[in-house]
């Protein structure tokens, strides 16, 4: 119907020129013949020109005013020529009216505040606020000195009219014939193509922009450890289990089970299934004397060992659960073959999330199993391993784990910072731990844990864990730093040395 009007209009008309005008002389939604106006322009039938008008309307609180009355009108009326007192006068009016009323009122110095009593100063008032608005409403021109008096009162606010002027196009017609985008068989055997307009080919049409993939920075520093863990000749352990039982988490691991961090605080139980299936029995056995009688050079820890505590599954807390098993598998093959071994996986703990800890996270782990290692073995590796991520200056500090003796934390020095930053753990397994496998006496493990989220954090600048992973994270995180095309671990390792030498990036603690 709008487009009937339009285009029978321009037959007998030059032009259209005011589209507001035009939708109230046909009794049309002008929103309705504005839709129109620009299908009609997008396919040349019209030319088109925008027009714009600025106009001020009423807001709800100025159109309340011009049935209602201003508030400080309101409020002059409801004083008593006697006068009133300003808890009877806050009764009468509403609460708005009454502030905005009183401020006005004394401003025009039409009300007296005594202490007792309001009372009015003059006998009659003028509504000019009512008028004014009034005028606005009806369409009329008021001075710009009371323009800017209701503005700021928010009474009024300007409005944007938008329309269109139009004249006819170069594809003019009466009545638009509909483009065909396709040619059927019909069309063929009916013999009507020739009279039909075709819609015309966009060949310069762009298409959507194509997304591209982009790897998740941690999924990045993982590959960059990866790939120094296999430079190194390192083979990845599999890492598959999430649901892991309490021996092969803590209890093979020479860790009792009064262990503060075997509660359920720390550790995440499973209620269904609650207890694992099997376990090697000889195996178990030995762990289970170890730890009540010592053995193997140890005391052990003298408390009463129970099976059930071993069989509860739980989410694992370390990928050491996953050390354990393979060093066990390791022993039975004879005869004994060095292996270095490396995993990078979620592990699982009853943490209290906050900027820079959360329930889940990422490990990455490091073990050197062979004959005669020494502690100075595991500073070696541990040189070479960081070094290769940028990290050249290392300290160590004594420390304590269940399972390894000696152990030692791991620090490098920030330049940016200019201190010594904790980066890892590491020490070698016990006898307690490697024997009862059915390991040989000679054979020593050395290895080192650190997080995966803490480098990368490092390298990219995030001071808080969330804003990397987890639920929260900002998919434009990841859009921003796309795959590199070059050398990935060149590039990788330069960049985070450069940052932990000189860029003073906020740190987690």
């Amino acid at each position: 119907m709008a487009e009937d009007a339009i285009l029978g209009f321009l037959e007998s008309n030059v032009n259209i020129s005011d589209s507001g005008q035009f939708a109230a002389d046909v009794g049309i939604d002008h929103n309705e013949i504005i839709n129109v106006i620009k299908s009609l322009h997008g396919f040349r039938l019209v030319d088109a020109q925008d027009i714009k008008r600025e106009k001020w309307v009423l807001t709800d609180e100025g159109k309340s005013y011009t049935v209602a009355g201003s508030p400080e009108v309101q409020l002059f009326l409801a004083i008593p020529l006697e006068g009133i007192s300003r808890e009877e006068l806050q009764k009468k009016v509403d609460s708005s009216v009454y502030k905005i009323g009183c401020a006005q009122a004394i401003k025009n110095k039409w009300v007296e505040m005594g202490k007792q009593l309001v009372s009015r100063k003059i006998q009659n008032v003028e509504d000019r606020v009512k008028d004014l608005l009034l005028r606005i409403r009806d369409g009329e021109v008021i001075d710009q000195e009371d323009i800017d008096a209701l503005k700021r009162r928010k009474l009024i606010a300007l409005q944007t009219w938008k329309g269109y002027s139009l004249q006819r196009g170069p594809n003019y017609a009466p009545k638009r014939k509909k483009a065909v985008t396709d040619l059927t068989r019909d069309h063929l055997q009916r013999g009507d193509w020739k009279d039909l307009e075709f819609k015309e080919y966009n060949f310069s049409a762009k298409g959507p922009p194509a997304e591209g993939g982009y790897l998740h920075p941690l999924l990045k520093v993982r590959k960059q450890v990866q790939n120094i863990f296999l430079q190194m000749g390192f083979e990845e352990m599999p890492t598959n289990n999430f649901v892991e039982s309490s021996f092969w988490n803590f209890d093979a691991l020479f860790q009792p089970q009064q262990h503060p961090a075997r509660d359920s605080h720390d550790t995440f139980f499973l209620k269904v299934p609650s207890t694992t299936r099997e376990l090697p029995e000889d195996y178990v056995e030995r762990v289970k004397r170890v730890h009540e009688y010592g053995g193997y050079g140890s005391r052990g820890y003298g408390y009463d060992w129970k099976r059930e505590e071993a069989n509860k599954n739980l989410l694992r807390t370390h990928t050491t659960a996953v050390s354990s098993r393979m060093l066990y598998l390791l022993a039975q093959q004879k005869p004994f073959t060095p292996k270095k071994y490396f995993s990078i996986d979620r592990v699982f703990r009853n943490e209290a999330v906050d900027r820079t800890h959360l329930a889940e996270f990422h490990q990455i782990e490091g073990l050197v199993c062979d004959r005669g290692l020494t502690l100075g073995d595991l500073i070696g590796v541990l040189h070479d391993f960081f070094s290769r991520l940028g990290m050249s200056k290392l300290r160590f500090k004594p420390a304590y784990n269940p399972y390894t003796e000696p152990s030692m934390e791991i620090f490098s020095y920030h330049e940016g910072f200019k201190k010594w930053v904790e980066i890892g753990n590491s020490g070698m397994f016990r006898p307690e731990m490697l024997l009862p496998m059915g390991l040989p006496d000679d054979v020593r493990v050395i290895a080192w844990g650190l997080s995966l989220e803490r480098p990368t954090m490092i390298l990219y600048g995030i001071d808080n864990i969330r804003d990397l992973f987890g639920h929260k994270v900002d998919l434009n995180l990841i859009k921003r730093n796309p795959i590199f095309l070059r050398n990935k671990f060149q590039i990788r390792s330069a960049e985070m040395l450069c940052l932990f030498r000189g860029l003073s990036i906020s740190l987690p603690t």
